[in-house]
């Protein structure tokens, strides 16, 4: 997982960079278009062609049936349970084709998610390091650490020089959960740095003001969800499950939505327009 991750990554940076030179809005619309136009391709290519014709041929045939024999319920009656059928088969031959594309669009939707959904830390939350009288409890980045519970219950967490504790590290080893707030001095990227039982050391980037990284993730996970958290390793291995802190969600410019949310439906309309009007110049039946 974390080789194609690194590979899928390196491949974007290549391809995303001359298109980020015009904007985020222009290279966001253009991988979706293009990926719209090879999933198309490779439908056509993997699905039954000519049983999708052959299926939206009868289907017509049955309703026209419907519209000259409706006088006659029992014709209808039986035509309509012919276009049901056919419905299903329709579906069938139309989903299960998606289906290997599933693993495509994560890939394509997350690095897409790390690169434009996020902002760094605001810097209303980059505030001098106040005394603990002073402290405020809420004001600050809160890091929330889940995992197994001898995990959690052996956990340390240094923080870099630049980073001020506002809480000790609470742990609750039997809802395998621990939690910790923090505030930065000043803007720049730092690494949080973890020790489990028995030694074990993994790490989380973070990132306060200044100027955005080309990847940005508030999450490092492991297992299914590290497929949608492409610019950090796995935590594989580690006994943790979820290292996580929230980041402000990025304006699309004069697209709509904004965050993860604004990218995903970007995406999903952009790239179904560009299969629509691929349809007929690829000669894909759908």
């Amino acid at each position: 997982m974390n080789g194609l991750n690194r590979l899928v990554t390196r491949v974007f940076d290549v391809l995303l960079a001359p298109l980020e030179w015009v904007g985020v809005e222009f290279s966001l619309l253009v991988v979706s278009a293009v990926f719209g136009v090879l999933a198309l391709w490779v439908f056509k290519h993997i699905s039954w062609q000519r049983g999708i014709r052959s299926t939206k041929r009868r289907i017509t045939a049955h309703l026209l049936e419907i519209r000259i024999y409706q006088d006659d319920l029992g014709v209808v009656a039986r035509a309509l349970g012919k276009v049901l059928r056919h419905n299903v088969v329709y579906l069938g031959l139309n989903v299960v084709p998606f289906v290997p594309l599933v693993l495509p669009f994560a890939l394509v939707v997350a690095q897409l998610v790390v690169r434009y959904a996020f902002e760094p830390a605001s810097i209303a939350q980059v505030v001098q390091a106040q005394s603990s009288a002073q402290a405020i409890a809420g004001d600050g980045i809160t890091v929330t650490i889940r995992g197994d519970a001898a995990a959690i219950e052996g956990l340390e967490l240094l923080l870099p020089d630049g980073l001020v504790a506002r809480t000790p590290l609470a742990r609750v080893p039997t809802s395998g959960l621990a939690a910790q707030e923090f505030v930065a001095t000043e803007p720049g990227e730092y690494t949080l740095r973890f020790w489990t039982a028995g030694g074990v050391e993994t790490t989380k980037r973070f990132v306060a003001g200044g100027a955005r990284p080309r990847t940005l993730q508030p999450e490092r996970a492991r297992g299914l969800a590290a497929w949608l958290w492409p610019a950090e390793e796995s935590l594989a291995g580690t006994g943790l499950t979820e290292i996580s802190f929230v980041y402000p969600e990025s304006e699309l410019g004069w697209l709509p939505g904004r965050g993860p949310f604004g990218v995903i439906l970007v995406f999903v309309v952009a790239s179904m327009l560009a299969g629509v009007v691929a349809l007929r110049p690829l000669g894909v039946h759908i």
